[in-house]
């Protein structure tokens, strides 16, 4: 058993012998090492590539478009450089309104004069007055006398219906009123006018509205004359307990019931020496009385 064993093992050994190379594998070179402090060699470790961060692609804004030479650009995208420096519209001011000298009636302005020879007016009747800006009287008449023994001082020029209505104002307010309140004066005589036609704006301002008087629908009264000589002045007098600031305010407050408008030395500072009556129409019959 023993020497069975060892043949076979031997046959084993030389087979094997036989088929190896003559020279072996040549093991790979190991990269080279570090010399440590204490004089051996370590591997030196190889370097890992570096790896950069990601770096997100930069997005630029969307460019528009710009206009190809001579292309129109749509004016609702074209803007000023500077909206300070953009010049406003120009605003055109209004057209002044054409005055024209208002035409009367011939029916009614013959109504009136049979109406001012019948209540004793005293007046003359005068060509059509045109003085340019719509200045005038179409059928002018100049008043010399209110009322039989009651003259106007100076005489006036004005439409019939404004002579008319001082005349009615006269014998139904001013007479009563005066016989109460002022009857030792005697009887009135003398109604002084400041103003009657005369081609201005209202209240002699330089700019404005044309005054009423520029068209004889207008008179200011200044004062009355009694035949005593003593003349009762037109001056503020809601404060005068005498019974001539109450005869003024009576004359004042009836002058509503005939003329459109009345103007009082209470209104403003250009009637405080005068009461400004006109025969204006306005719409609804309006009246206005201060």
């Amino acid at each position: 058993m023993p020497l069975r064993f060892l043949a076979s093992l031997l046959s084993i050994l030389l087979l094997a012998g036989a088929g190896l190379p003559e020279n072996g594998p040549i093991p790979e070179e190991k990269p080279a090492a570090a010399e440590t402090e204490q004089g051996g060699k370590v591997a030196t470790p190889q370097e890992k590539p570096e790896v950069k961060p990601e770096v997100a692609p930069e997005v630029k804004p969307e460019e528009k478009p710009q206009a190809k030479k001579n292309e129109k650009v749509p004016a609702s995208e074209v803007k000023p450089e500077n909206p300070v420096d953009a010049k406003p519209a120009t605003v055109q001011p209004a057209p002044e309104p054409v005055l024209t000298i208002e035409p009367e009636d011939e029916k009614e302005y013959g109504a009136c004069l049979a109406d001012l020879k019948a209540i004793g007016a005293t007046f003359k009747e005068e060509p059509r007055v045109d003085d340019g800006k719509g200045c005038g009287i179409d059928k002018p008449l100049t008043l010399s006398a209110v009322l039989p023994g009651i003259t106007l001082k100076p005489e006036g020029k004005m439409r019939c219906e404004t002579a008319l209505e001082l005349a009615r104002w006269t014998k139904d307010a001013v007479l009563p009123a005066a016989k109460v309140a002022l009857e030792n004066e005697g009887p009135l005589t003398t109604i002084n006018q400041a103003s009657s036609y005369i081609c201005r704006l209202r209240n002699n301002a330089a700019t404005g509205k044309i005054s009423e008087h520029a068209r004889g629908n207008a008179i200011d009264i200044a004062s009355f004359t009694f035949k005593s000589g003593k003349s009762m002045e037109i001056q503020p007098r809601d404060e005068d307990s005498t019974l001539a600031g109450a005869f003024q305010r009576a004359v004042t407050a009836t002058g509503c019931l005939y003329f459109e408008t009345v103007l009082d030395p209470g209104s403003d500072e250009a009637h405080e020496n005068h009461l400004h009556f006109d025969v204006i129409e306005r719409k609804g019959g309006y009246r206005y009385c201060r």
